[in-house]
């Protein structure tokens, strides 16, 4: 038979319970991984929509970046011919400055509370830079710098997305690091196109 009991929880406050046979026949009441782990929800302003659409967004942004940096770094390695000084030179600052972003991009997306992809298998997933040929089949340097061309400007087109995300969803900090990046690569992008005119 079951009864019910009544107790004090706060000041002022009663909860009843039924026991069934001695037991609690109540049940608490689920916790969510975060609760469990005593980390409280996130809640920086943002909607929660918003910020997985703009984590969503940086994510690709972030395999775009990726894979330019890798490629940037590629053709540093390998470039030869009569522009080799100028152009290991080129590419080492740029790939060097592109590394030290893409801390930045992850970081962003951890902020907002989702993981930021790190694998070769979701870059390739997420990017909208084509993957190049390996070493059978290495470019000369003006098609390096033409690729890097290119490549800079689909990271702007990437970022420029991300940017009208986070304006929609009020997060002025993606804004400014996108802001940042577009300012970075359409100046590579205007640079590299200057040796090919």
């Amino acid at each position: 038979m079951a009864t019910t009991k009544t107790r004090t929880s706060k000041p002022g406050k009663t909860t009843s319970s039924s026991t069934r046979s001695g037991a609690s026949a109540a049940r608490k009441p689920s916790l969510s991984s975060a609760a469990k782990s005593g980390a409280p929800a996130i809640d920086i302003g943002i909607d929660t929509g918003d910020r997985k659409k703009i984590a969503e967004g940086l994510s690709h942004f972030l395999a775009d970046s990726y894979t330019l940096y890798l490629k940037t770094h590629n053709f540093h390695w390998n470039v030869t011919g009569p522009m080799f000084n100028a152009l290991h030179n080129m590419f080492e600052e740029q790939y060097t400055e592109q590394w030290t972003a893409l801390d930045d991009i992850a970081e962003r997306i951890r902020a907002l509370g989702y993981n930021a992809p790190g694998s070769y298998a979701e870059f390739i997933e997420l990017t909208s830079i084509p993957e190049e040929a390996g070493l059978s089949d290495i470019p000369d340097w003006k098609e390096m710098v033409r690729q890097l061309t290119v490549g800079n400007e689909a990271v702007c087109r990437s970022a420029r997305r991300v940017l009208e995300l986070a304006d929609d969803g009020d997060d002025d900090p993606t804004e400014d690091l996108m802001t940042q990046r577009l300012q970075t690569h359409e100046k590579y992008a205007w640079m590299l196109r200057s040796l090919l005119q």
